[in-house]
């Protein structure tokens, strides 16, 4: 799970926070599932490159609150995978947005998506386990 504090250069002209943060807030939380092994797909020369996301905004959140974001593999395919992820305000553990992101792997040498086979494969796995326990 990641944390963020809903600070003042988050909020729109309407006080709450503005629909493109979100992004930013869902990206800083994959980024921090992938902190253990961002150093493996840099050698490698392998991506997850963002295909898709949808976003579904529920509530609004405002200055000060404190979010949590939960991060979850719901799928995975041959050439592509799906995250879920749910922003909560911690105070009410009322949900603000939810999304899906599919992502696919990416050669950076070839420029082409990959199968996610073997020890890609064994990653994403290894990841889905970890998150499962931090929920």
């Amino acid at each position: 799970m990641t944390e963020i504090i809903v600070r003042g250069y988050h909020l729109d002209g309407y006080k709450h926070v503005n629909n493109a943060r979100y992004l930013e807030f869902l990206e800083e939380a994959r980024w921090a599932c992938l902190a253990d092994d961002i150093d493996y797909f840099m050698q490698q020369k392998i991506a997850w490159v963002i295909a898709n996301i949808n976003i579904n905004y529920r509530l609004p959140a405002l200055l000060g609150q404190h979010l949590i974001i939960e991060t979850t593999v719901s799928k995975i395919g041959n050439k592509s995978s799906i995250l879920s992820q749910v922003i909560r305000c911690k105070e009410t553990n009322n949900i603000i947005i939810d999304a899906e992101v599919t992502f696919v792997l990416f050669d950076m040498k070839t420029n082409k998506s990959l199968p996610i086979v073997d020890d890609l494969l064994q990653k994403l796995l290894t990841s889905q386990a970890k998150l499962a326990q931090i929920k």
